[in-house]
């Protein structure tokens, strides 16, 4: 079997419709040829490329459609549930009354509402409507974290816009409300939330988030993931990037300024997270010596 001809270079390094192959002069026997795959029905791409579902899809979005979701929640950059990050799965949401998108690999959506925005050439729900559809899809946890990356420092959106993409009722609504309840701005990332909805479930006073912290001469400490500061009790979640010996050297200096003023500063790491016994054991000893 003889070679297939090389592509244009315009269509060889990305997904392209066997249309747009047919405007370059590529006939329908160059289409079958077994150096391209068919992800999608119309749609074509050189099997050694790694080009994802999204983009095959998008070249057959109607102006009536866009990606929803969870989809959308990861091309917004934000937190998901790897259970719900699948790369052979894309959400489609159809805006009113007309067909919905009916291919393998993308599960149909209706939209009543015009909620979309576009990220770099894609149609995708706003950020607070993804985080209203993601309540039919995610667990009361996974919501919080979505939301409090939406509400935080990614921006793009507060908790009023999550209030407002919110229906009077339908699947998911009630499970919404709950979450949104404990969406706060501040959280940095997922663990963050997940050790603060931990501690407070705990019977532990809630929080404040990445306050900054100074001593009594208005010299800066540090800027703490949670604390009490009335007690002067801060809880530290220590990700991986601690253990790097820069990060380590710069914990140990900063520790030493909130100790020689009074503060009792708690780590917390993702060990305490799955098991977090220990955890609020530290905490109530902390809580029981400043009451």
């Amino acid at each position: 079997m003889s070679t297939p001809r090389a592509l244009p270079e315009s269509l060889a390094n990305r997904a392209f419709t066997v249309a747009e192959a047919r405007r370059y002069g590529e006939g329908p026997s160059r289409m079958r040829r077994a150096d391209l795959r068919r992800p999608v029905h119309g749609v074509r791409v050189l099997r050694d490329r790694e080009i994802g579902l999204v983009e095959c899809i998008a070249l057959v979005l109607r102006p009536d459609q866009r990606f929803s979701h969870t989809t959308a929640a990861c091309l917004w950059g934000a937190p998901v549930p790897r259970a719900n990050r699948d790369a052979t799965s894309v959400h489609v949401a159809t805006v009113g009354t007309t067909s919905l998108m009916r291919r393998p690999g993308v599960t149909a959506h209706r939209a009543t509402d015009d909620d979309t925005a576009a990220l770099d050439g894609l149609p995708l729900s706003a950020p607070a409507r993804v985080w209203a559809e993601c309540a039919t899809l995610l667990d009361l946890r996974a919501l919080v974290v979505l939301g409090d990356h939406l509400v935080g420092r990614a921006g793009l959106a507060t908790t009023e816009d999550l209030a407002r993409a919110l229906r009077p009722r339908g699947h998911g609504v009630v499970l919404a409300r709950a979450a949104l309840e404990a969406v706060r701005p501040g959280s940095e990332s997922p663990m963050e939330t997940l050790i603060r909805l931990d501690v407070v479930d705990a019977g532990f006073p809630e929080p404040e988030l990445n306050r900054e912290v100074f001593d009594e001469g208005g010299t800066f400490l540090g800027r703490v993931d949670m604390c009490w500061p009335q007690l002067r009790i801060a809880l530290e979640y220590d990700g991986d990037h601690h253990r790097e010996r820069e990060v380590f050297r710069h914990d140990q200096r900063r520790a030493n300024g909130f100790a020689v003023n009074g503060w009792i500063v708690v780590h917390a790491t993702a060990a305490d997270a799955a098991r977090p016994a220990v955890l609020f054991e530290r905490l109530r000893q902390a809580f029981a010596s400043r009451t």
